[in-house]
Order: C-alpha cells, then structure tokens, then sequence
C-alpha cells in the first residue's frame, strides 16, 4: 500500500446542533478524571475517554460558556479537539500594510484605529474602518454589513483579506474578509500561524477563546498523552505522523507543511472508523447468512438477450457479469446498480430476475411510488412479451412467463388474485410498491430482490422483503439501483458495505439533451413558442412544477395554476393532463396511459414524474421555478426526455433573481449532461454533510475530509480496513482499534449509511 499524495483541505462548515444534553454531559463527565490529575500509569487517553469528559471541567468554561459551546455541537474535549479551524493566518510572512502593493489580494494583520457609519443614497449603510500597524494606515469599507461597527471596535486586532485599492491616492480594501485576532494583546501570536475557529454570534463564540480551550485541553491531555491505535507500521507506510502530533499541529501548526501533515493523518483516522466500522458489519453478516446459489448458464438468459430489439453497452454486460458472479454462490449479494439517466438499469435488473426464474424461483422488483412500479411493470411487460419459460407439465415443454404487478391501487379482487399466484410460485416476477412489504405477502421461493432508488426505502423495509421470501431461512441476493449518480468517493463510503457496479455508457440512439437556462418574461414567451411548435410537429412535452396548488408563503408556480394558464394561454387548444401525488390513483395511471400513448400532448405535473417514465415520444421538458429544486434532482427531471431519437430540449425557467447558489446549479446544468459530473459538482455545492443521516447526537461524522477532494484517502482507508480486520469481522488481533470503531458506531444511528 503506498501513501497517497497530499490533499488539501476544503472549507469546512461549522458543527451542526448541540452535541448532547448540557444536563446529562455534566452528570456523565462527574465522574470523569480530569486528564491533568491522572497518573501516567494509566497509559495514554483513547478517543472514547477523551469523549467522556466534560468540556465544563475545562479552566475558563464555566456554565455560560459551556451552553454556548453546546450550541455548536461540543460537550467533550473530544469534541473541542476536533473544532477544527476553518482557516489560518500565516503571521510567520506577514506582509506589512506598507508593502500591499495595489492591485494585489493579500492578508494584513493590523489593530483597528477608528471606525464609523453612515447612510448613503438608496438606504445602504456603509461602514468605514481605519486600521493601523508600524508600517502605516489601510482603511476597510463594508457595504450593507452594519453588524461590522460592532465588530470593528477600536484596538481589536483584525487580519484583513481583499484586494488593495487606491481610492484617492490611500490604500483601501472594499468588503474584506475579517477574522478578529483577540481583543487585547496579540504577542503570544506574532509570528506564529495563527488558527481561525468557525464563530457563532449568536452562541457567542469567538476564535481567541476557542483557541486558550483548546490549548488548555492539550496541556492537560500531555499528561497521559493521547493514544494511536495505529500500527506503526502502517503510519509508516503511509508516511502519517503520530494522531497526538496530529492533533497538536492541526491547532497550532510550526509551518503550513506541517498543518497539511497533520489534516491528512486526521482525514485517514475519520475515513478509516467509517471503512472499519462498515467492513466489519459486513464480513459478520455474511458469516451468519446463506444465500441461494444459481445456475447461469442455459438457454434461457441467451434466449432473452437474442430478442432484444439493441446490443447491450459493455457496462451492462460488465454488471450482468458481476451479478452472475455474485448469485451463483451461497453468499448473498449485496450489491449496488448505479446508472445516469437513461443508462439501461432495468434491462440490467430484468436480467437478475431471469436468473431466478431460470432456477425454479421467483424475483421482486420493488420500487417506491406506483408510478414508478408501473412504469417498470410496463416496461418489463414489453420485453416479456411472448417469452416462454421451461415447463415440464406441458406437451410444448414451455408456458408464458408470468409477470405480476402489486400495488396499493390494486383491486381487492386482483389483490387476492395475486397473493394466490405469489405464494403457490405461479407468478414469476412479481413489480410492487410497498405493498410487497406487508404480512398477507408471502412469496414460495424468492431468490432474488431488486429494489429501485433504494434510499427511499429503510434498512428495515428491505430486510422486510428479504426475510420474508422464504421459509427454508435463506437469504435472497439483493440488488439495489439508484438513478443518482454518486460520485466515486461517497458510494465508497455511504455505501461502503455494498458492491458496486456502474453503468457508464448510455445504449445507442439515445440523443443528446440541449438545456438552456430561462429567465425573464421575454426568454419565457419565446421559449413557450418552441414547445407549442415542437407539440405541432407531433412531438409531447413535460411541465414540471414545485407545487401541487398555490401556497401563500412560497413564490413559485403551482401544478393547477400552471394547467390553467397554459390551457387558456400558450398551450391553448392542445390536449394538456394534469398530474400530481393528490389525484386518486385511477386518475394517475389514466392520465399517464392518456400521455404515453399521446392522446395527451403536454403532462403538467410536480416532481411524482422524476423517475421511471419512459415516453420516448416526449422531447421538451419544462423545470419552473428551477432555482428552487437540486443538481440530482433537476438532471432526473432532464431524463424523462432524450429517450428517442428526436431532438430534446430542456428549459430550466428561474426567478429573476436566483441565488448565487441556485446561479451554480443551473449553470453546471446548462454545462453538461453527465450526471457523474455534476454529482461530483453537486457535493462541492452541498458538502459532505447532505450525504448523510445526523447520528443522534446531530454531530457531523466527517469533521476534517472531504468527500470531494480527498478520494485518495478514502482509497487508502478502504485498503487498510481490509488489511486490519479479520475474514470473520472482527479486529481482535487491534484492540484499540476495535474499541474506537465500537465508540464510533455507538455515538450514531448503526443504519444511517444503509438509509442514506
């Protein structure tokens, strides 16, 4: 295993709600030792001790301070040396204000001389502030920032971050970035870097406090030291320095190299914990459970594959391998489908499922709407029709495959039709809702489970479908799909205990999917001009709305309100349907009969339409009120079009005004229709922290990585957790380790990777 190159951190967030009860923190860190008091007998402080004790117990954190750290997610010294800073300032080169050269952007460290305020024309306030070192004066101004008169108070040490300007003939930074170094005396930080601490106004927080906790907690762990579960081999192999170095050097670093040695070996520890922990529920889980192994091979699958209308895309042959590998063996599968839009995943999932059948057993596809189910059972039932399957009770040796649909919507009559074929084996195949999920459902022989855009469904519901599949006690082989691309690091993290094989290659005829960015009244005109003339040329579009019906508290476009303009406006005298979650169920799939078989020329709907509909005929897609949905959710709306052969557009109308976050979105999405790309993006936009369910305590798991930028240190971690951990799943041979993975898992929701 060779080390990774270095990364480079990412700008962090700040921690999220209080860690724990202030309360029940106190009565826990009671009993706690204070580090200084404790002999050095006692061996170094793990992780787990350092968590057990109070920051309360800390010199200078009394009961309003200790709240107040509440606020921001820390309760322990664990938590407080881990309040990583969000950045530093490297006072060891620090340019004095007389060598700020204009034009340049560059950090002045320099004390607050005056400052003032004042109203300029229009309503804005702006503040002015001069600041001062030996070398001469710079002055700030800060436009509709008033809270900075506050801030700015004369003698407080403030480094600056901007441009240099020249206003008048004196050097001025506009809006600068200010971190406030202390209130008094800054000495003890001259020439040093100096860390910036994430800072909560409102929880009264600020850095220089932060920074004397901090320090207080490392003089008094020196004591005992802290511990490093790490083999030295290990570090040394990956050239990681020592956790208590670590530690001490990501809060006061000697030099900038030294702060990159210390972010690195943290990062490694936070993906490591992450890797151990979902490894080793894995390799104990396959220990206790027994799968069903297939046969491949035969006529069957080779039958299937003959008739299809297209070849196959080398990434759907490669998963149709992994999945042949995977159920011919007693081990269970546990494996994971990811595909963009459009990249043939049910063809793929269609394929497992004849794998069952071809074995005497029966397969489930389970997806999360019914408007999603039907549309796989649709699908499926195309392909299916007329395929025959071996059957020695009749003369021909052959009968139909039977394909079965279960949903909430079905009839009492059909309902019990169907759990009469499901539980005597008649149906083959059976595409379901949750419905699947209930007592009265119970399957003869269920051998494989396929279940689509799986992290709608919870950990419990899919071992639900699973367990109930049979009564000899085996397990059925599991594939989960997902529609959403998942850049590489985090499908190697939040689905850490799964295999994963992707489809990267689209099937051929697809056509590419213009997207152009809408605003104004007069790129809207224009643009409902195109869909009523691509609608004239025979073609069909999606209109796509965040609401179901007006909303008083939310400017955006309703469903209703939007069917009935463009009825009497834009799309007057076509055939428009309206589709939404609200309509009964009978009303949904007519309206979706109506739009596939193209008695229905535009589909005015919400996001029920984001997955699984698949109306080749549609080439426009409409997204209102764009600005207001996600990257992953806006590029599913994009691939209910592109499905024939005919051009396709897709018009992402915006308010006038979009936020600079929204402007990122939609710009990413006019750039480029590769959804791995812009998942990659979309993780940048969001952060790590999205990807995952809050443990209990509401505390970020990944304080320090970076899922984004840090993909050699999750490939690292991976690597070293199954050099680590035995074949059975346990870490007996590392007991520190093993103690820190069981602290870890326990301060967590044990499913939150499996549900996110």
């Amino acid at each position: 295993m060779s080390p990774p190159r270095s990364s480079r951190p990412a700008a962090r967030r700040s921690p999220g709600a209080a860690a724990s009860d202030p309360a029940a923190a106190q009565a826990r860190g009671a009993s706690d030792e204070p580090a200084a008091a404790d002999s050095a007998a006692k061996g170094p402080l793990t992780l787990r001790q350092l968590d057990a004790i109070d920051v309360g117990r800390l010199n200078g954190v009394g009961s309003q301070r200790r709240k107040a750290l509440a606020e921001v997610g820390v309760a322990s010294v664990f938590d407080l040396l881990t309040y990583y800073p969000r950045r530093y300032v490297d006072r060891t080169a620090q340019a004095p204000i007389s060598e700020a050269e204009i034009g340049s952007e560059i950090t002045v460290v320099a004390d607050v001389l005056s400052v003032s305020a004042r109203r300029l024309r229009g309503g804005r306030r702006m503040v002015s502030a001069e600041v001062g070192d030996d070398t001469g004066v710079l002055s700030a101004v800060f436009f509709n920032q008033a809270w900075r008169e506050r801030q700015l108070t004369q003698g407080r040490t403030v480094a600056l971050f901007a441009k240099v300007e020249n206003y008048r003939g004196r050097k001025q930074m506009t809006n600068p970035v200010v971190d406030v170094l202390g209130d008094d005396s800054t000495a003890d930080r001259t020439g040093k870097i100096v860390a910036i601490y994430p800072q909560s106004e409102t929880a009264g927080i600020v850095t220089w406090d932060v920074a004397n906790w901090v320090a207080e907690a490392q003089r008094r762990c020196s004591v005992r030291g802290i511990a490093d579960p790490l083999p030295r081999r290990l570090r040394s192999q990956l050239g990681l320095i020592s956790r208590s170095r670590a530690l001490a050097e990501i809060h006061e670093p000697p030099s900038m190299s030294d702060r990159w040695a210390a972010r690195n070996r943290l990062v490694f520890d936070e993906f490591l914990r992450v890797q151990l922990m979902l490894r080793s529920q894995r390799l104990a889980r396959e220990a206790h459970e027994l799968g069903i192994a297939h046969d491949v091979g035969g006529g069957l699958i080779e039958a299937f594959h003959r008739r299809l209308p297209y070849a196959l895309t080398g990434a759907q042959q490669r998963a149709m391998a992994d999945i042949d590998a995977d159920v011919s063996t007693q081990r269970p599968m546990h494996r994971l489908l990811q595909g963009d839009v459009g990249s043939g995943k049910t063809l793929v999932a269609l394929h497992a499922l004849l794998v069952a059948v071809r074995n005497g057993h029966q397969g489930a596809l389970m997806a999360p709407t019914e408007v999603l189910a039907e549309q796989h059972f649709y699908a499926l039932r195309v392909l299916l029709d007329g395929f025959e399957v071996p059957d020695d009770s009749r003369l021909s040796g052959k009968r139909p495959l039977r394909l079965r649909l279960l949903s909430g919507s079905s009839s009492a009559t059909r309902r019990r039709e169907v759990l009469v074929e499901i539980g005597t084996g008649t149906a083959d195949i059976v595409v379901g809702t949750h419905a699947l999920l209930e007592e009265s459902v119970k399957f003869d022989s269920l051998s494989v489970v396929v279940v689509d855009e799986q992290h709608r469904f919870g950990v419990s519901q899919r071992a639900r479908l699973r367990e109930s599949g049979r009564d000899d006690r085996r397990i059925p082989h599991l594939l989960v799909m997902t529609a959403t691309p998942i850049p590489r690091t985090a499908a190697m993290t939040v689905y850490g205990d799964l295999d994963v094989s992707v489809l990267d290659e689209l099937p051929p005829g697809r056509t590419p999917i213009t997207t152009q960015w809408v605003q104004g009244p007069l790129a809207a005109e224009s643009m409902w001009a195109e869909v009523r003339s691509e609608i004239e040329a025979g073609r069909q579009a999606f209109v796509v709305c965040p609401l179901i019906t007006e909303s008083e508290s939310l400017d955006a476009r309703s469903a209703e309100q939007m069917h009935a303009e463009l009825v009497a406006g834009s799309l007057a005298g076509l055939r428009v349907g309206l589709l939404h979650g609200r309509l009964p169920s009978a009303d949904k799939e007519a309206t979706m009969a109506g739009f596939r078989s193209g008695r229905l020329d535009a589909l005015v709907a919400t996001t029920v339409i984001e997955v699984g509909i698949d109306v080749p005929n549609a080439t426009v897609m409409v997204v209102l009120s764009a600005d207001r949905f996600g990257i992953a959710q806006l590029h599913q709306l994009r691939g209910r079009v592109g499905r024939g052969s005919h051009r396709s557009t897709c018009y992402l109308v915006s308010d006038e005004d979009p936020t600079p976050i929204a402007v990122e979105r939609l710009s990413a999405l006019a750039a480029t229709n590769d959804g791995f790309e812009l998942a990659e993006r979309d993780l940048e936009l969001r952060g790590e922290g999205t990807l995952f369910d809050e443990r209990q305590s509401g505390r970020s798991d990944l304080k320090l990585a970076s899922l984004a930028r840090d993909l050699n240190w999750v490939q690292a971690a991976r690597d070293a957790a199954a050099e680590l951990i035995a074949t059975d799943g346990d870490l007996d041979a590392h007991p520190a380790l093993a103690d820190e993975v069981e602290w870890f898992a326990g301060r967590r929701d044990p499913d939150y990777l499996q549900r996110s």
